[in-house]
């Protein structure tokens, strides 16, 4: 029996700092993992962040923290949404449309040597006139045969109209007597005779007012050029005349016609007939002024 006052002993108790320490630990560890718990619910990749658009885990991989604060803590970057999904069909490209651009014009520069200073027809071969007044037919008649066309000089004389114009036929009689003026016998002028020539063929056309320039380009190109002059390429004048008609025609004493073959820096080369002689620019200019600088080219 237990004296009074006394308390009674327990062999097997456990002290009680032993016990303070066991309950110290206890919460030590219950710390520690509810620390590493919170650790992971703040750091690690939510789940359904790696979700992708149709419910699926994501199979990209995780966010890589790129960088790093101040104060030591790491920066965790928001994580990149999903791409959307195009639910409509693309539109297709429209097709190229060529366009064909032409070329550039081609520009030919105009050769400074052309006319030539010189230039001479040698192969035109002329011949005397066999009437007084058909030195219209004679010059034709040679001009053609160069060409390749043979006619006769009284074939041809004879194929022209008739006419108190010079413009539109032969004047008077081809053997009349020279020097006269219409309605005498006179001649005819470059119309009928280009006309006449293209009905044979020949690709004659009549000009009046015909330049220098123009009258070289034909020779250098082998063209000889028939010319209303007067008499021996000599100086002369002009005299208006009212035909039957009433038309006014400027018409001059001796006119006559040559074939200009050749020209050079002081003047032209000349066929009258059968000669050849040359006469200067400046005579030559003043004997083919009188009608108007009329004449006939072979226009191709």
């Amino acid at each position: 029996m237990k004296p009074p006052g006394m308390k009674r002993k327990y062999p097997h108790s456990l002290p009680l700092t032993a016990l303070l320490l066991g309950t110290l630990f206890i919460l030590a560890a219950l710390v520690t993992i509810l620390a590493l718990i919170v650790r992971d619910i703040y750091t690690a990749e939510p789940v359904s962040a790696r979700l992708n658009g149709e419910g699926h885990l994501s199979t990209s991989p995780p966010v890589v923290p790129t960088a790093t604060a101040a104060d030591g803590r790491i920066a965790v970057p928001t994580p990149f949404p999903p791409a959307p999904t195009n639910t409509t069909a693309p539109t297709p490209a429209p097709s190229p449309t060529w366009t064909e651009i032409p070329p550039p014009p081609v520009v030919i520069p105009p050769d400074p040597s052309y006319p030539p200073d010189t230039a001479t027809i040698s192969d035109i071969v002329g011949f005397e006139q066999s009437l007084t007044l058909d030195c219209e037919s004679r010059s034709a008649v040679d001009w053609a045969a160069y060409f390749g066309v043979n006619i006769s000089e009284f074939e041809f004389v004879d194929a022209l109209p008739r006419s108190d114009d010079p413009n539109k036929g032969f004047v008077g009689d081809p053997n009349g007597y020279p020097q006269q003026l219409p309605p005498y016998s006179y001649g005819v002028h470059a119309a009928p005779v280009a006309r006449l020539l293209r009905s044979y063929g020949l690709p004659a056309e009549d000009l009046y007012g015909l330049d220098m320039d123009t009258l070289k380009a034909e020779i250098a190109a082998g063209q000889p050029v028939i010319v209303w002059v007067t008499v021996y390429t000599r100086r002369g004048y002009a005299v208006d005349y009212v035909t039957s008609d009433g038309e006014t025609v400027r018409v001059a004493p001796n006119e006559h016609t040559v074939i200009i073959i050749g020209y050079d820096p002081e003047g032209v080369m000349v066929l009258d007939g059968s000669e050849v002689y040359h006469r200067s620019w400046g005579l030559f200019q003043d004997s083919f002024g009188v009608l108007g600088n009329m004449a006939i080219v072979y226009s191709k």
